[in-house]
C-alpha cells in the first residue's frame, strides 16, 4: 500500500472514531413526556441523574419510563437506582421486558439487583434470559453477597502468557466493547491460573512481537480470595490504589474482579452501617423499610437502652438525700454526664473508624486506648478549671466548684477510655465493634458520672 492509500485509510478510521466519539458525548437519556411526571420530556447526562429523577416518580411512572427507554438505557438507569426502588419496579414490569433490561446490565449490577427478588420471581427472569446469561448470574448468585465474589464483575480482558502483544492488543480491541470497566488485562498460563496483570498502557508501549508473559512487571500478583468479606477488600484496594482487584478460586483461577466504583459503594454502605449500628439501629435499615419490620429491630434495644437508664436512675436514687439538701445538684449533675459522653463519643468514633480502615493487632490497639485516656486527661483538667470556676460562681459555694470540677475530670477521663475500649471488647467477642456500642457508652458515662459527682458531694459538702 502507497503511502497516499495508507493515507487515507489513516483519516477514514480517524473520522469513524471522531464520530463514535460524537454520538457517545451526544448521548443524552431521556424519559418520555407520558412517564416524566410533569407532562414533558425529560433528559439527563447521566444513569445517575436519570435514577435520582425516578426514585422521586410514582411506581407506575417508574415502570412506564424504564419501559419505553432504550434496553441498554434503561439497564444502565437501573443499576443507578436504590435497590428497594429497583426491586419494586421489577416486581410490576412485564416479565420479558424485565428479563431485557437485565440481560443488558453488567453481571454484577444484574446480581446485586435479582438477590433482592422472592425466589419464584428471580427464577423466572432467569429462565427469560439467553442460557450463558443465566447460568453465570446463577452462579454469582450461589456465592455470600458480602463476600469479594458476591460483588465481583466477571467481565474481564484474559490474556494468555504466550500471546504477542500485537495480538493482545487485538483481542483487548474486540473485548473492549463488552467491558464495563477495562482496566487491566489479566494473564493466565495453559491451567488458567492467574500469573500476571498489566495495564493497558504497559500492553500499548510494549514493543511489537513480544510474548505477554515476558512483558509482565512481576509475577507476584496481588488478589483476593473469593470468599474474602468485601469490606476487607475494599480497604485493600484503597491500600493499594488498584482501580480493581481480582478475585481467585482456591487454585488461583481468576473468577472476576472488584471495580474502583464497588469499592466506593462499599465504602459508604459500610460507614451508614456503622452510623446505624453505633445508635442501635439495624445497619440495613433506611426509610423504604416497612416500619414495623424497623420497630421488630429497634425495639430490643430500646429495652436495653431502658435498662441502663434504670441503672442510673437507680443510682441518683441512692442520693436523694443530697439532693434533697442541695437542690443545684440536680442542675449540674447532667453537665458531668453529657460532658463525659461527648468525650467518649469522639474517642468512639475515631476507634471504629480506624478498626473500619485498617488491620489493627492487639497491642496497637490497646496503645491507642491509652492515647484516648491522655486526650481525656488533659481536655479534662482543661474542662475541670472551667467548670470549677463556673460552678463555684454560679453557687457562691467554692467547695461544690471543686466537686464539680473533679468530678467531670474523672468521668471525661473514663469516657475517653471507655469510648476507645468499647469496639475493642465487642470486636474480641466476635460482635460488630459499631454494633450498639454508643448504648453501652452512654450507660458508663452516665451512670458513672452521676455516682462519682453525687458521691462526692455528699462526702464532702455534707460531711
Amino acid at each position: 500500500m502507497d503511502t497516499r492509500a495508507k493515507h487515507a485509510v489513516i483519516e477514514d478510521r480517524h473520522a469513524s472514531l471522531g464520530g463514535r466519539m460524537k454520538a457517545d458525548e451526544e448521548h443524552t437519556l431521556s424519559i418520555p413526556s407520558e412517564c416524566g411526571g410533569n407532562g414533558e420530556e425529560q433528559e439527563f447526562a447521566h444513569p445517575a441523574d436519570m435514577a435520582d429523577h425516578l426514585e422521586n416518580l410514582t411506581l407506575e411512572k417508574q415502570v412506564c419510563a424504564l419501559r419505553h427507554m432504550a434496553k441498554e438505557d434503561a439497564a444502565e438507569a437501573l443499576a443507578e437506582l436504590d435497590e428497594t426502588t429497583a426491586v419494586g419496579v421489577l416486581e410490576n414490569m412485564d416479565a420479558d421486558v424485565a428479563a431485557q433490561i437485565i440481560a443488558e446490565m453488567s453481571p454484577d449490577d444484574a446480581a446485586d439487583v435479582l438477590d433482592e427478588l422472592d425466589e419464584d420471581h428471580r427464577n423466572v427472569l432467569l429462565d427469560k434470559l439467553e442460557r450463558e446469561d443465566s447460568e453465570e448470574l446463577r452462579n454469582l448468585l450461589k456465592f455470600d453477597p458480602d463476600s469479594a465474589a458476591g460483588v465481583m464483575n466477571t467481565e474481564i480482558i484474559l490474556l494468555e502468557e504466550d500471546m504477542s502483544v500485537d495480538d493482545a492488543i487485538l483481542h483487548i480491541r474486540k473485548e473492549m466493547e463488552d467491558n464495563e470497566s477495562p482496566y487491566y488485562g489479566y494473564v493466565v498460563d495453559q491451567q488458567d491460573v492467574l500469573v500476571g496483570v498489566l495495564s493497558l498502557r504497559n500492553i500499548m508501549l510494549s514493543r511489537p512481537g513480544a510474548l505477554v508473559g515476558d512483558i509482565l512487571p512481576s509475577r507476584n500478583v496481588i488478589s483476593v480470595p473469593y470468599d474474602m468479606d468485601k469490606g476487607e477488600v475494599a480497604r485493600l484496594l484503597s491500600h493499594y490504589n488498584f482501580m480493581a482487584m481480582p478475585v481467585v478460586d482456591r487454585e488461583g483461577h481468576i473468577m472476576g474482579i472488584v471495580t474502583y466504583d464497588d469499592i466506593m459503594d462499599i465504602i459508604h454502605e459500610e460507614a451508614s452501617a456503622d452510623m446505624l449500628g453505633m445508635v442501635g439501629a439495624d445497619p440495613d435499615e433506611s426509610v423504604d423499610t416497612p416500619w414495623g419490620e424497623s420497630v421488630r429491630k429497634r425495639l430490643p434495644w430500646l429495652l436495653v437502652n431502658l435498662f441502663n437508664s434504670a441503672v442510673s436512675a437507680s443510682i441518683v436514687y441512692m442520693f436523694e438525700g443530697s439532693i434533697a439538701q442541695m437542690a443545684v445538684l440536680a442542675v449540674l449533675m447532667p453537665m458531668v454526664a453529657n460532658q463525659a459522653g461527648n468525650t467518649g463519643q469522639q474517642a468512639l468514633a475515631v476507634m471504629i473508624r480506624q478498626l473500619s480502615n485498617e488491620r489493627f493487632d492487639s497491642k496497637k490497639s490497646w496503645v491507642a486506648v491509652l492515647r484516648e485516656a491522655k486526650i481525656g486527661l488533659v481536655t479534662g483538667l482543661v474542662m475541670a478549671v472551667v467548670a470549677s470556676v463556673g460552678a463555684g460562681l454560679f453557687s457562691h459555694n467554692a467547695v461544690l466548684g471543686c466537686v464539680m470540677g473533679g468530678a467531670l475530670l474523672c468521668d471525661m477521663m473514663l469516657g475517653a477510655i471507655a469510648g476507645g475500649s468499647i469496639p475493642l471488647v465487642l470486636r474480641a467477642l466476635g460482635r460488630d465493634p459499631a454494633h450498639a456500642s454508643s448504648i453501652f457508652l452512654t450507660t458508663i458515662t452516665d451512670g458513672a458520672g452521676f455516682f462519682i459527682f453525687l458521691g462526692l458531694a455528699s462526702l464532702f459538702l455534707f460531711n
